[in-house]
């Protein structure tokens, strides 16, 4: 299919045109992207080897900031490298796979917030089957069908994009390749592909939202039963996890559930989810978990210790 396109390459415009602009995008999004890298490996480091933090909630956490890693990976150093040249271009092949990997791990950011809506959910309304229902065979398998559920997702933009003939022009207004932007290139009448990748879209974000907002609705109903002590710490982590996905499906329910019409406002928006609400998840779930800060004191007194002997 993509031999069928005169396009080899794409022009990206990025966030600015003005050369102090560029270099401000620079060195504010590389400190955002340094400081991303710094929070979601701390919990991945911490989760990883800490020996209290083997409950579900922090698989599914550790899992989590693995897909956010990976999810802003795939945006935020090409942005940032492009900030210090005039001209950026990116190849049909690189677009591609920068469609895959943006729609993979959003996917998969999304799938894995429900697992942690679920396994919050088993905790505070079936806390006597617990264990039971979210065993570790339970808990490998859901995790398993979330990363092959956004692969699938994932082919079927990449198929849906070289299904799309490019002749010119292949100015992309945009700091990514996205599928919205690039319908804008395509040769055909794409009233019908845009209408299944806003109703696809729509569909997962929408539904997905709902959802969550639900299970924690039942969860907030049913913490009445329960001891202040319980409810105070119920709440403590529901509601860190509501704070993530309000931050997560805010921006891209604006950005998917709406057809192919651009505003000024979307690039900024768009950094926001790929690359600020990354970086404010660690912070999140490092300042509202006493659990979490107190593995990370243990490891960072571990290595100090650790250091001093040797």
């Amino acid at each position: 299919m993509q031999l069928n396109n005169n396009v080899t390459e794409f022009i990206l415009l990025g966030l600015t045109q003005g050369s102090l602009r560029k270099k401000i995008v620079f060195v504010t999004f590389l400190l955002f992207y340094l400081g991303m890298l710094l929070g979601n490996v701390l919990i991945i480091i911490t989760i990883k080897t800490s020996q209290t933090l083997g409950s579900p909630m922090y698989f599914f956490l550790f899992h989590f900031s693995l897909s956010d890693t990976c999810f802003s990976t795939s945006i935020a150093p090409r942005m940032i490298v492009d900030a210090l040249f005039k001209n950026t271009t990116v190849s049909f092949s690189e677009c591609i796979v920068q469609v895959f990997s943006f729609h993979f791990f959003g996917c998969l950011e999304i799938f894995i917030l429900m697992l942690m809506a679920l396994d919050r959910y088993v905790a505070i309304c079936k806390p006597l089957h617990y264990m039971a229902i979210m065993s570790q065979r339970v808990c490998g398998a859901l995790v398993a069908v979330a990363w092959v559920g956004s692969c699938v997702h994932s082919l079927a933009q990449i198929f849906l994009a070289l299904s799309l003939p490019f002749c010119g022009p292949n100015v992309i207004d945009h700091y990514l390749c996205a599928l919205q932007p690039l319908l804008q290139l395509a040769c055909i009448d794409t009233y019908m592909i845009n209408l299944f990748l806003v109703s696809n879209s729509a569909t997962i974000y929408t539904v997905s939202f709902v959802m969550l907002m639900l299970s924690y609705i039942i969860v907030w109903h049913s913490l009445r039963n329960h001891t202040a002590e319980g409810r105070r710490k119920a709440l403590s982590t529901c509601i860190s996890h509501i704070i993530m996905v309000i931050l997560f499906f805010g921006p891209c329910i604006f950005i998917y559930t709406r057809p192919a019409t651009t505003f000024s406002m979307d690039k900024m928006i768009a950094v926001f989810y790929t690359l600020g609400t990354p970086l404010l998840n660690p912070l999140i779930y490092m300042l509202r978990n006493a659990e979490v800060k107190n593995a990370m004191r243990k490891l960072w007194s571990k290595n100090l210790i650790s250091d001093d002997t040797q």
